[in-house]
């Protein structure tokens, strides 16, 4: 018998070499960095630095926000990717191209225009504050900031779905009866669901490490305006580095649970599709 060892992939074990050190070199050495660095302050101290009440208000505004983001950008984005695949309209591709500003724009920028556009005297501001509503300077404004920059994950994903989904499925639905309401609330939306719940998911990540373009749309008010990145940078200002680690370990934490809940969803919805073929 041959001695010669017949792969599937040629090369595979070099490959598999070159991106196992890369993911480690990248990602995983700086991330066991940071737990190096936050195991300085011991057990008691990061206890009783997640604690402080300045530091819960600062980490539920953070995921809070994130999440509520996500979740509108998920109705949004959905409605947008529909609008642009299914429809054909003057500025239909200007529209497209708009939707990836947000990836393009440096986020102090979009901070600076949200400000400028929700601020009491901007343009959308003074009109909302005659309303008795209040954008600038407030939770709702890091809202705000949060939705804008994790718009495009949603649309990017569900198009080329969208664009790839047989059109007689939904003709056969509509032959035996089915409303158009009927048709994509039982045939087109249980195949959507796995690529919404990635574009939820990457917009969840975007929004919880999000913080240029929010700093100065959200005043920045502690225990009310105050996200917790904005704490990590004061740590690092103060020169609390093993403070800043720890904080930042907690986030990375809870970003993990959350993409791991994520993930299982995804898997659950996966299955149940094939199941329902």
């Amino acid at each position: 018998m041959s001695d010669v060892r017949h792969r599937i992939l040629p090369g595979f074990g070099i490959s598999l070499g070159y991106a196992l050190t890369y993911l480690g070199l990248i990602v995983l050495l700086p991330l066991a960095a940071l737990v190096w660095k936050a195991s300085g302050i011991g057990i008691e101290g990061l206890i009783h630095l997640l604690a402080a009440p300045r530091t819960l208000a600062a980490l539920r505004l953070s995921f809070g926000s994130a999440l509520l983001a996500a979740l509108i950008n998920a109705v949004i984005g959905l409605l947008v990717a529909w609008v642009l695949v299914r429809y054909r309209f003057p500025g239909r591709r200007l529209f497209d191209a708009l939707v990836d500003l947000p990836f393009a724009l440096p986020t102090a920028v979009a901070g600076i225009a949200l400000t400028a556009l929700y601020a009491p005297n901007g343009w959308l501001g003074s009109w909302l504050a005659s309303w008795g509503i209040k954008v600038a300077y407030t939770p709702l404004g890091v809202l705000v900031a949060m939705v804008f920059v994790g718009f495009p994950f949603v649309v990017r994903t569900l198009q080329p779905v969208l664009e790839s989904l047989d059109r007689d499925v939904e003709e056969a639905a509509e032959s035996l009866g089915a409303r158009r309401w009927q048709t994509f609330l039982r045939v087109i939306l249980p195949m959507l669901a796995p690529a919404l719940l990635t574009g939820f998911a990457l917009a969840l990540a975007r929004a919880v490490g999000e913080y240029g373009s929010v700093i100065f749309i959200a005043g920045n008010i502690p225990m009310r305006s105050e996200i917790a990145p904005l704490l990590i940078v004061q740590k690092l200002e103060q020169f609390d580095y093993a403070g800043a680690a720890a904080l930042s370990t907690a986030m990375l934490l809870f970003s993990f649970v959350l993409l791991v809940v994520i993930t299982l969803l995804q898997r659950w919805s996966s299955r149940w599709m094939e199941k329902t073929r």
